[in-house]
């Protein structure tokens, strides 16, 4: 099996977010900087769970990804966005869609570990949910997601093609509890909200570099 390669990529995140799942597939981790601030949807959420004018104003972008789960807040350099391209049939592919992700989340514990971050938890069982869940990704707590004494640190989605898996996952090293809630509808209280877990900057750039080795570990 090709070893994963690591991809550099840099625009907007509906940029990022249009891009086809390559076919044939090669095993990847696309690592992609976000050049402006974006409030992402799950493929299932309905429009009006947004404030448009409050984005508006704050200048983010509203994009829709075409995985599941609660919307995302993403905003440049607070945040490390990475795609794994994850052929079918390769070491890792299951049917089973959560199987995936746990791979995944394993080898994102493994690269935390390697920088010191060493506690982290991988999410094995059925999702867990919470009021806001449905609406807010880092509420809730799904299959490969990671944890770090409760809050979550790693968030992960998945859609698929008949050529392969694309694991889309993100981890923060800063965040404003304040403004996601400002961004959406009906009225949300921070308080009510689990805050993700955050790592030093140079942790969380540090672990693609470290993933890519992983992701080739045998199982």
């Amino acid at each position: 099996m090709t070893a994963f390669q690591l991809v550099r990529r840099r625009s907007s995140a509906a940029e990022f977010h249009a891009l086809p799942i390559p076919e044939p597939a090669r095993p990847e981790l696309w690592f992609h900087e976000i050049t402006a601030p974006a409030l992402v949807l799950g493929s299932t959420q309905r429009d009006d769970v947004v404030d448009v004018e409050q984005c508006r104003v704050r200048g983010i972008e509203v994009v829709r990804r075409r995985s599941g789960g609660g919307a995302v807040l993403l905003v440049p350099d607070e945040v490390v966005w990475v795609d794994v391209i994850l052929p079918a049939g390769s070491p890792g592919w299951s049917d089973d869609v959560h199987r995936p992700m746990v791979w995944l989340g394993e080898r994102i514990a493994e690269a935390f570990a390697a920088v010191g971050v060493d506690r982290a938890v991988v999410h094995r069982g059925a999702m867990e949910t919470t009021e806001w869940s449905r609406l807010v990704c880092f509420d809730g707590l799904g299959a490969g997601e990671l944890t770090i004494d409760g809050a979550k640190l790693v968030g992960i989605s998945q859609r698929r093609t008949r050529a392969a898996a694309r694991l889309q996952a993100c981890w923060y090293s800063d965040y404003d509890s304040a403004l996601l809630p400002l961004l959406l509808r009906p009225d949300v209280d921070p308080s009510t909200l689990g805050s993700p877990a955050t790592v030093p900057t140079t942790v969380a750039n540090a672990v693609p570099d470290l993933l890519v080795r992983a992701l080739d570990r045998p199982i």
